[in-house]
């Protein structure tokens, strides 16, 4: 997709108001370190760290509506107990509106707790009450969905098979939306598809999709004739299949199946990544989009999610760079700062400590090399600092740079210690140094921190210099010299 495209779409998008109707639950991750076994049974022991709690379920993919920009209302049924209020407060946090929650004392509030160990999953334990809502509920949710889909721009239906989606749900969705031509799209549960009527888009994953149909769905040819039966017996508008590392594959009215393959990348955890692309989905069609550029969307951002420990959200930034081929971490060329700055968030995300040096490195020699890879030695991710061609010439002289800042950027974006440049036009790199707040500053040469510029904004917030003796012998503007002199 070009950028004026997704420019395009992501304009058209923001401020629409999307009603999610769905299944809330709350997520809780407990993290620790497994060190031994227990001698009282062959399980491991979870020495107990910090915890984090999240919304989950519809409430998850409200938090990602609002990452990408779109305005989200939440419809469904929680518990009057205390994880539903701390439910209900961190929606609130995130700007989600849920006036339209109904909280009731008949059902505990849905609670799943994993355990996580070293970015594996150990354990999780849920905790919920999945049988029909009870009379009142129902009609309580029901008149709170009547008015928030009058209101709404595109409607989601988020079932995780707990209740909150009832025939009598669903048919109110359809008959709000139908007249005014508003899109519904649903992530459906269980095996019968035809429950979600005439959506515009149905999106269940392969493993959904097979139970429903009956037929397996491994490999392309499988999936095309699994969605050509689904399509003859459904009144689904479009059906929009997830394969986790194969991809996606949709059909839509023309009955014609596309294949869209997905870009390997390292999964650090699926916790909620169909919930990412179904509001990536929901996005592509607030934003006027295409069903296909919807599901290209849809599939850059839970590339993106699966990246991610937990049930993560993905923004605007990192759906841009994903689509425009840079992914998670590799770039061929320099980042902009504002693109460099989502990418050192999800690194931090990630666990990875943010290492920092800067210079011209007009002509790169040993002594370059050695500063770069002692600095990459202490730290989990490395951002060069490049000077610009102007600053350069304002260091060095008129006739400096030798190679441009495009060039220098490619050499060392093929060195080993360095996962990002990023070119800055100032005669020093401090604005470059408090904008990315690295945790780790790296100068080379006879430097004390008092002379190194950013050391004070480095250490400030916890971070710490290091300083790498110059190598002997190598020098720009030494072997410059000696090439214009016709010496070696």
């Amino acid at each position: 997709m070009h950028g004026s495209r997704l420019d395009q779409i992501l304009s058209t998008a923001k401020g629409r108001t999307v009603l999610c109707v769905g299944d809330l639950m709350l997520d809780r991750f407990v993290y620790g370190e497994v060190n031994r076994i227990s001698p009282e049974a062959p399980v491991a022991i979870l020495k107990r760290g910090r915890e984090v709690m999240m919304p989950g379920g519809a409430g998850n993919v409200a938090r990602n509506l609002v990452s990408l920009g779109l305005d989200v209302a939440l419809a469904g049924v929680t518990g009057t107990d205390a994880d539903g209020d701390v439910l209900i407060e961190a929606l609130g946090t995130l700007g989600v509106s849920t006036v339209c929650v109904i909280r009731t004392p008949e059902r505990p509030t849905t609670l799943k707790t994993r355990f996580m160990s070293g970015g594996q999953q150990l354990l999780r334990v849920d905790a919920e009450d999945t049988s029909a809502l009870d009379a009142e509920t129902e009609a309580s949710l029901l008149d709170a969905v009547r008015t928030a889909a009058s209101r709404a721009d595109l409607i989601l239906l988020s079932d995780y098979a707990k209740g909150a989606l009832t025939d009598r749900v669903i048919a109110l969705v359809l008959e709000s939306a139908h007249p005014r031509r508003v899109p519904v799209i649903a992530d459906p549960k269980g095996r019968d598809f035809s429950r979600y009527g005439a959506v515009t888009v149905l999106k269940p994953n392969a493993g959904e999709l097979a139970g429903a149909t009956g037929q397996p769905t491994q490999s392309d040819a499988d999936i095309e004739s699994a969605l050509a039966q689904a399509r003859a017996q459904l009144p689904a508008n479009a059906i929009v299949v997830t394969r986790a590392a194969r991809g996606m594959s949709f059909v839509g009215a023309d009955g014609r199946v596309q294949h869209r393959a997905g870009k390997a990348r390292d999964v650090f955890d699926v916790s909620g990544a169909g919930d990412t692309s179904l509001a990536a989905l929901a996005l592509g069609f607030a934003g006027g989009a295409s069903l296909a550029e919807s599901v290209d969307l849809a599939l850059a951002a839970s590339g993106v999610a699966v990246s991610k420990a937990g049930t993560a959200t993905v923004s605007r930034e990192e759906l841009r760079l994903a689509l425009e081929g840079a992914g998670a971490f590799q770039t061929q060329g320099a980042l902009a700062l504002a693109d460099a700055r989502v990418r050192l968030s999800a690194w931090r995300e990630a666990g990875h400590t943010i290492g920092f040096t800067n210079g011209c490195f007009d002509i790169l020699h040993p002594g370059h090399v050695r500063v770069l890879e002692e600095a990459k030695a202490n730290c989990g991710r490395l951002i060069v600092g490049l000077n610009s061609d102007a600053s350069v010439a304002r260091l060095k002289g008129a006739s400096r740079p030798v190679n441009t800042a495009e060039a220098r950027a490619r050499v060392l974006l093929g060195l080993s210690a360095v996962d990002a440049v990023v070119v800055f036009e100032e005669d020093t790199p401090l604005q470059l140094i408090e904008a990315l707040q690295p945790d780790l500053l790296v100068k080379g040469g006879d430097y004390t921190k008092e002379k190194i510029v950013g050391a004070p904004v480095v250490e400030a917030r916890g971070g710490r210099v290091l300083i790498v003796p110059t190598l002997e012998g190598h020098s720009t503007t030494a072997m410059i010299a000696r090439s214009r002199a016709g010496t070696s």
